[in-house]
């Protein structure tokens, strides 16, 4: 997951012409910086999990060397600041480093989203040629296996993450989690969990259940999604378990250790309560489609994770594409307090024209 809440200092010159180029997007919804890119450098992943398609997947696309070669001059005009490796699982990618060495070089952050299976064996390779990883972390050890559908995954994420902290006690570690209905009461263990490993952060978010992202090129059927998302008989239970966690773990709220607020925490069950048509869907503040761009393994292009594609870097340059007729044209009506796939949106980025991106560590 995407976070848009660090700060830190950048060349006073390059901040200016990077808010003014960003304030400019927004009013006119043409591109004219793009901050964030997210690239998935493997379409396949090596986990099953019960809440994702993506394992399902037959193909076996990945981008190559020549592809992100051929972005680089996109990414400078676009004065790209930040690319995400996501996937699938980017580790996956036998050319994942030279991939990351790539936009290193042009001074982006690069960021590489894991499963954890693979970070031991690449340890060394991951200090050196990114700068953080964010991994998938699904509850306590036996439910975590049981969500992955993976034996042993937890114990290769923590044998993973402590591999790479022994190379760099510093390096960045954070995880995600998708609290759904196999997991919702072990949050605190979780927690619990993502301390024990020795994670530096943990964000939460709900599951998807209602669009075609993550390879499901068909809606899931109730009886699917019924097993992902919390029934409406366990809802309270799940009030319950939120409102326990923020009293118990306020000093963890209250560092950032966990990076939501209680309030954004209790909008994950506001989330299951409006599957239910129990309450109205949390609003959505979010411009993902005004400063980030999705590239997929096959080089398609989409406004964000869960929007209909704009096109293919392979046939059309990034800019092109981003600034085509009918993306502005996308961008400009979008309304997403109207549109369907915006009020069910679980993973949103608001990221304002002043706030400063992470640097590429040292």
């Amino acid at each position: 997951m995407i976070s848009d809440t660090a700060i830190l200092k950048q060349n006073p010159l390059t901040t200016v012409v990077d808010t003014y180029k960003r304030y400019v997007t927004l009013k006119t919804h043409k591109i004219q910086a793009l901050p964030i890119v997210i690239l998935m450098p493997h379409s396949s992943c090596n986990c099953r999990c019960i809440m994702c398609d993506i394992w399902q997947g037959n193909s076996r696309d990945q981008l190559a060397e020549a592809d992100v070669r051929g972005l680089l001059d996109s990414l400078r005009a676009l004065r790209t600041q930040w690319v995400v490796m996501s996937g699938g699982e980017a580790l996956m990618n036998p050319n994942l480093f030279r991939l990351c060495d790539l936009l290193r070089a042009e001074g982006m952050r690069v960021t590489i989203l894991s499963t954890g299976l693979l970070l031991k064996r690449y340890a060394h390779e991951v200090v050196h040629h990114s700068d953080e990883v964010i991994v998938s972390l699904d509850g306590s050890e036996d439910v975590h296996n049981a969500i992955r559908r993976i034996p042993n995954a937890y114990h290769k994420l923590r044998e993973g993450v402590k591999a790479v902290k022994a190379l760099d006690s510093h390096f960045r570690i954070s995880a995600r989690c998708v609290i759904q209905r196999a997991n919702f009461a072990d949050w605190p263990h979780i927690i619990d969990a993502a301390h024990e490993i020795d994670l530096d952060q943990i964000s939460f978010l709900p599951a998807d259940v209602s669009t075609e992202a993550f390879n499901r090129p068909e809606l899931w059927a109730d009886d699917k999604t019924s097993e992902v998302k919390p029934a409406a008989e366990e809802l309270p239970q799940l009030k319950m378990v939120i409102e326990a966690l923020i009293q118990t773990y306020a000093a963890d709220f209250t560092s950032g250790y966990i990076a939501e607020s209680p309030a954004k925490i209790r909008r994950i069950y506001d989330y299951y309560a409006a599957l239910h048509g129990l309450a109205e869907f949390p609003v959505v503040r979010c411009n993902a489609p005004w400063v980030s761009a999705v590239v997929e393994a096959d080089g398609t292009v989409r406004p964000c994770f869960f929007h209909e594609a704009a096109g293919n870097i392979k046939e059309t340059a990034l800019p092109d594409l981003l600034n085509s007729p009918a993306a502005i044209d996308f961008r400009r009506h979008l309304d997403m307090d109207a549109d369907p796939t915006c009020r069910k949106c679980v993973c949103s980025l608001n990221l304002r024209p002043t706030k400063r991106l992470l640097p590429p560590a040292p």
